[in-house]
Formats: C-alpha cells, structure tokens, sequence
C-alpha cells in the first residue's frame, strides 16, 4: 500500500482495511504497546508490525522520519538496536486520552454548562488557531467566535491542557443554567456541528458494525477459555483487526461532545458505535497485544 492510505476494503479473509494513514497507525501502536517512559520500539519490529497490517518498509520509513520532525517521535539505541520512543509531550497526550477513547461515560440527568471565553491580544494572535483546535478537541461547540460551550464535566480537564499548553491564561470559565425556554437541541446543532460528527461515526460503522458478534462468535463468549485457546493466527487476524479499528475510533471522542441524550438528535449513532468498539475491544484487544508483544521480544532479543 502506498504512504498515504490504506485502500478501504475488506481482504480476502474478511479483515477490513478502512482508510488510515502510515502516520496515525505508528501512533495507535506506540500508543497502545511502547508508552511508558523509557521504553522504545525496535526499527524492526516496527516494520514487521506495519507489514503485518499491509505496509512496505519504505512507506513505514517514511512516516517514522514525518513524526521525528513533528516531535512525536525521537531516536534511540538500544543494546546497539535502532529503535524509536516516545516524546514526553505525547505520553502525556495519550495519558489523558485514555479515558475518552476507552470508558467515557455520557453525562445524563441533570446538567451544567461550561462557558469558556477567551481574549488573545493581537500581538500573539498566532495562538488564536492553537487555542481554538484546543478546545475543538476538548468537545467544546462554538457559541460565537470568542464564546465556547461545552458539558461542565470536562471543566478539569480543559484546565489542565489549557495550562500544559501554557495557554490558560487567556480563557476564562464559567458554569452555569442555560435560562432557555424553547427546544435546547436546536441550540446544539448550532454550536457543533453535529453533522460533521455524524459522518465520522458513519464511517466507522461502515466498517465495523457487528464486529463484536463476528468476533464473540469467531472464538467463544467466554474471556478466559479464547484467551487460553486463541493460536497465533488468532492473535495476529485479532491484531490487524484491533489497531486500524481503534485508530478510526479514536478520532471520534475528541469530536463527541458527549451531552446527554436528551440534548441530541434522535439519530445520533454514538452509542450505537461506542457499544460495538467496547466489546469488540474486550474480545480482541489481548489476542493483539500478545501478536505484538511476540513481535517486540522477537527483535529485541
């Protein structure tokens, strides 16, 4: 497959390749299997682990060099091994994204909002662009340029990458009611763009509607027995399955503005998508991580 893109199909033993770039796989897998400070991913093995979802050396190559010269990643040796690490900055990134991507709950009954208002003076107003693709990721909606909205639970969390990205100091939050008598979800079609969001978890379940059933069906309901019986082809079909999947997934907590319910169109398929990723993910997710830490000890030892 080329450097850009995975081709958008299922392959001959019925394991979908949805559209991902060599980039964000790399990222899925550091996220997922080399996180901790300290540790680092042979050259090799990294290699092995993108042929293994259909990418040639020279693409994953490609995009290892991309991610070096954004930060993400840096070079390392180990016991005379090239490898690749982590920057600090993005274990912190992938700290706090946990939560979202794996056990968000949706907030239901009673509800606050956050209002953040921010002022940048003109002087620094190349940090007007960083502080709204912030925020945007945070799940805040747009009220009016300089007014943002969101669910008031996510009000630490906002402070916290606000303040990591030294940018707290020109927003100000408030909580509080909206005093509104009329249909509050038209509102909120007005603040996200929920069509957008929609799209996105279209996409996702083009791709992977029913995958929990597929694969409960495929090795068992019980955890322990498909744990203890999977083989090694088992593990590596649940591995190229995992890591595309959770790579198109996690786009979409970061957009969710995770209201409750009753404050989103009828038709919002979140919950739907969220269901079929958390079983999916509790069926295959340690099958993949015992193909990919093989793979590792393969090329470390």
């Amino acid at each position: 497959m080329n450097d850009q893109e995975a081709a958008s199909q299922t392959s001959g033993d019925g394991i979908p390749n949805p559209i991902v770039r060599h980039q964000q796989l790399i990222v899925t897998l550091f996220g997922l299997y080399c996180r901790n400070p300290g540790n680092s991913l042979p050259v090799a093995s990294l290699v092995s682990l993108l042929g293994d979802l259909g990418y040639d050396a020279p693409g994953v190559r490609s995009a290892v060099s991309r991610l070096k010269a954004k930060g993400v990643l840096r070079s390392t040796r180990v016991e005379g091994i090239a490898a690749y690490k982590l920057s600090e900055s993005q274990q912190t990134v992938f700290a706090e994204g946990d939560q979202r991507i794996f056990a968000e709950q949706r907030e239901d009954g009673d509800h606050d909002w956050l209002l953040a208002l921010f002022s940048v003076p003109e002087a620094q107003r190349h940090l007007r662009h960083r502080l709204r693709t912030i925020l945007a990721a945070l799940g805040f909606g747009t009220v009016t340029p300089g007014v943002w909205i969101a669910s008031s639970g996510i009000v630490d969390r906002a402070r916290a990458s606000l303040a990591a990205h030294e940018l707290d100091q020109f927003v100000e939050f408030f909580r509080g009611d909206y005093l509104f008598d009329g249909d509050v979800r038209a509102k909120v079609a007005t603040w996200w763009n929920l069509e957008a969001i929609d799209e996105l978890i279209g996409e996702f379940l083009e791709v992977y509607s029913g995958a929990d059933t597929a694969w409960a069906q495929r090795l068992g309901g019980d955890p322990e027995v498909r744990e203890s019986t999977a083989d090694e082809e088992a593990c590596r079909d649940a591995f190229r399955y995992y890591v595309p999947m959770l790579t198109l997934w996690r786009r979409l907590p970061y957009r969710d503005p995770n209201l409750p319910l009753d404050y989103l169109p009828e038709w919002w398929r979140e919950p739907e998508a969220r269901r079929v990723f958390g079983r999916t993910y509790q069926i295959i997710a340690p099958l993949a991580e015992r193909h990919a830490s093989d793979v590792i000890d393969r090329y470390r030892s």
